[in-house]
C-alpha cells in the first residue's frame, strides 16, 4: 500500500459515520460556475494574457515562427548566456545554430550542475489569460520540474492562439492531473512580514514569453 492509499484510507474512515449528503468524496460536485468572466475574441484573450503577464514583472515578447530562433538568440545573447539547458523534447528550430552551448537535462545532472548554466528554453502546456499564468506539465518541450525552477533565467514559449485559454477552470480541462504542472505566475518572488519583495528564492529572476504565432 502507498502512502497515498493510506492517507485516502484514513480520510474515508473519518468520514464513515456522516450523513451521505455530507461525503463530498462519494457524490458528483456540480460544476456549474462561471468558466470565463466576459465574452472575448480569441484575439482579446492573448492580449489580457500579454497585460497580466506584464503585470507580474514577466518581459513579454511577440513573433512568428520564422523569428523565433533569431529572437530567441538575441534574448540570450542580451543575457550574456553561454550555456543554455534544454529539454529533451525541445523543437530543434526554435534555437539558432552557432549560438550557447546547449545543455541537456539529464538524470544524474545535480543542483549545482543545473545552478551553473544561465538560461533554460522551453515550451508550455496552456497559459491562462485571466491569471497570467503559465502551466508545465512536463511534456518533452517543457522536461522535468527541476529544470525550470534552478536556473536564474527562463524563455518560455507560448503558440498562440492555441495554448492560450481565458480561465483557470478551462485551463484544467486541458491539463491530465496526473502529470507533474508546474503553475508559473511570473519570476519567483516572495515577501518577508514588512513586505520587501525578494526575486528569486523559488526560481528564476527573469521570465521571458514568447508569443508566438504560426508553426
Amino acid at each position: 500500500m502507498s502512502g497515498r492509499d493510506r492517507i485516502l484510507g484514513r480520510v474515508r474512515r473519518a468520514l464513515a459515520d456522516l450523513p451521505a449528503d455530507e461525503r463530498p468524496y462519494e457524490e458528483a460536485v456540480a460544476r456549474d460556475y462561471l468558466r470565463e468572466h466576459g465574452d472575448r475574441t480569441a484575439e482579446r484573450t492573448v492580449e489580457l494574457l500579454a497585460e497580466n503577464l506584464a503585470d507580474y514583472r514577466a518581459v513579454v515578447h511577440r513573433t512568428d515562427a520564422g523569428g523565433l530562433p533569431d529572437l530567441i538568440g538575441r534574448l540570450l545573447a542580451a543575457r550574456g548566456a553561454e550555456r543554455v539547458l534544454v529539454p529533451p523534447g525541445l523543437p530543434a528550430g526554435w534555437l539558432a545554430a552557432g549560438g550557447p552551448t546547449r545543455v541537456q537535462d539529464r538524470a544524474a545532472s545535480t543542483a549545482r550542475e543545473l545552478d551553473g548554466v544561465d538560461s533554460v528554453v522551453t515550451g508550455c502546456a496552456v497559459a491562462i489569460a485571466e491569471t497570467g499564468t503559465l502551466v508545465l506539465d512536463g511534456s518533452p518541450d517543457q522536461g522535468r520540474r527541476r529544470i525550470t525552477l534552478i536556473p536564474d533565467h527562463h524563455i518560455c514559449v507560448v503558440r498562440v492562439p492555441d495554448q492560450v485559454v481565458a480561465s483557470v477552470p478551462q485551463a484544467l480541462g486541458r491539463l491530465a492531473p496526473a502529470r507533474p504542472l508546474t503553475w508559473i505566475s511570473g519570476p519567483s518572488a516572495t515577501s518577508d512580514i514588512e513586505l520587501d519583495r525578494v526575486e528569486g528564492v523559488h526560481g528564476p529572476r527573469t521570465l521571458e514569453v514568447v508569443l508566438m504565432t504560426g508553426e
